[in-house]
């Protein structure tokens, strides 16, 4: 049975309508927090909510007016938003940069780097007025290492490295922010990458250290403790839930990681 961590505070998942994003939000409703999903899709978003009985609140995070607007009438309907997961983010396929158009670039870094910045700025603003909340921004194992990702890669870089930036400022108001960077994640988008040839499963598994992909739920559970009081002192951290990826990548210069024994 999950601990009732959430003891009926309020925590908007943004993104939350697929992937990641849903498996986190349910995470959080099964312990105890009352959870608000967002997605600039609004009939997924209604979907993913009412699989685990959360409420949907559609809208676009790179909006600063509708963001603003968002976070208002959750307030008002539920009480104040004591956590927030940025979670909202474009991917892309690798490739070379002259291969990129400008425009996919702008797009992605508009949603993984302003979008991000804008419900924080929002949630996090409205937290620090309070003097407590706690946020959590999705980042990426791309962040600390280099990948053909030449938007993805750098919007996740720049947004782990946001998450230390507003613990600093907000610290002293109550407010902890950190980030979690996922590894290669079994979700739907990869599985179908992986159907279609384009990404080998083995690749994706033999550098880490467990020897396997991550479930969307286990990234969940570690945004939860960031998120509940057990964390309380842990603020202006990149947590990385990648199967040990970021251990491992380096081992292929020694022959690769260590079988089991």
């Amino acid at each position: 049975m999950e601990r009732d961590e959430g003891r009926g505070r309020v925590a908007l998942v943004t993104g939350g309508a697929s992937g990641i994003g849903r498996a986190t939000a349910g995470v959080l409703a099964a312990r105890g927090w009352r959870v608000v999903i967002s997605d600039i899709d609004a009939a997924r978003c209604l979907e993913a909510a009412g699989t685990i009985g959360a409420e949907a609140v559609p809208f676009d995070v790179v909006d600063e007016a509708a963001t603003e607007a968002a976070l208002a009438d959750i307030e008002a309907r539920l009480g104040p938003v004591d956590a927030l997961v940025a979670n909202a983010g474009l991917i892309q396929p690798g490739g070379r940069p002259e291969d990129l158009p400008l425009s996919e670039f702008d797009r992605i870094i508009a949603v993984n780097l302003r979008g991000v910045y804008v419900s924080c700025l929002k949630a996090g603003t409205r937290m620090a007025g309070r003097g407590r909340g706690a946020i959590v921004i999705t980042g990426s194992v791309t962040a600390s290492r280099t990948a053909p990702l030449h938007a993805y890669a750098p919007s996740k870089a720049a947004a782990v490295h946001m998450a230390a930036c507003l613990a600093a400022e907000w610290g002293r108001s109550g407010v902890r922010v950190n980030a979690v960077s996922p590894g290669y994640v079994a979700t739907p988008p990869l599985q179908a990458a992986i159907d279609r040839g384009q990404r080998d499963p083995r690749l994706l598994t033999e550098a880490a250290a467990l020897g396997r992909l991550v479930a969307a739920e286990e990234v969940g559970r570690g945004v939860a403790f960031l998120l509940s009081d057990d964390a309380s002192a842990i603020t202006g951290i990149n947590l990385p839930v990648d199967a040990g990826w970021l251990a491992g990548a380096h081992l292929s210069t020694y022959g690769g990681v260590r079988p089991a024994r």
